[in-house]
């Protein structure tokens, strides 16, 4: 039985660690051919030997623009093109609120985090505009959407996420390529989990879950495969809060 992403060639940004990683293993389980985008080189070697013949490791700094466009290349050059784009490379940047902001931490997380996708969904869009269309997932989070769920530079960012995604929706829809994101909540495995959750944050966060646990990487992985398949071939410009319910409690 063919997987629900068969002959579909899929760019991952950060991922060789956390939820990237978790997209990489699914997508690759699903039937697509894979490029690995990230910093982290030892972990990319240990993904090209896993996976042999199915999927490339690139180094790439979302923030160069060179970067960006070489790892779109890659995708051609080893697999014949780009159906798939998931913007997921993040991180915890810049700390504390706005009495602690600085224009050099300002400025940091808003490459990573909103120049790094923009640039990845420029570059994404002529690749697959070769195939006849395709998906782009950006990952944004409740952060976005909420107020106390994260640093202000962070949560700052991740809402300009949003708003880019429903913007070029509905720019490049009628040439055939979807664009929606994703807003996790407590994701267990997840950069963001890593830098700013303690271990009394992580139960004091649980308790208001209405499913009553956190996600984990698998949790997102599953729905990213969802909105890169064609089997959601009608939707564009959502964004999927992944959460357990923590946005509507």
């Amino acid at each position: 039985m063919a997987g629900r992403l068969e002959g579909k060639i899929a760019l991952i940004t950060g991922g060789a660690s956390g939820i990237g990683l978790g997209t990489v293993e699914l997508f690759l389980a699903e039937g697509a051919k894979i490029v690995c985008a990230d910093l982290q080189d030892e972990k990319g070697a240990v993904l090209e030997q896993r996976f042999p013949g199915r999927l490339t490791y690139v180094r790439c700094d979302v923030t160069q623009e060179a970067d960006i466009a070489a790892a779109c290349a890659a995708a051609k050059a080893s697999f014949g093109g780009l159906d798939v784009l998931f913007n997921n490379a993040g991180t915890g940047g810049h700390l504390g609120g706005v009495g602690e902001m600085t224009t050099a931490g300002w400025d940091a997380i808003f490459a990573v985090l909103v120049r790094g996708p923009a640039l990845g969904m420029k570059h994404a869009r002529a690749a697959m505009l070769a195939r006849g269309g395709g998906s782009i997932i950006n990952t944004a989070s409740i952060a976005g959407l909420e107020a106390g769920w994260g640093p202000l530079a962070y949560s700052t960012a991740k809402g300009a996420v949003l708003t880019f995604t429903r913007g070029l929706a509905a720019e490049i829809g009628p040439q055939g390529v979807r664009v929606n994101a994703i807003a996790p909540g407590l994701i267990l495995g997840s950069k963001f989990h890593e830098i700013h959750t303690t271990a009394e944050g992580v139960r004091a966060t649980v308790a208001g879950i209405p499913l009553g646990r956190p996600g984990n990487t698998d949790d997102v992985a599953r729905v990213v495969v969802f909105l890169a398949s064609e089997f959601d071939g009608f939707l564009t410009g959502i964004t999927v809060d992944l959460n357990g319910g923590s946005y509507m409690a």
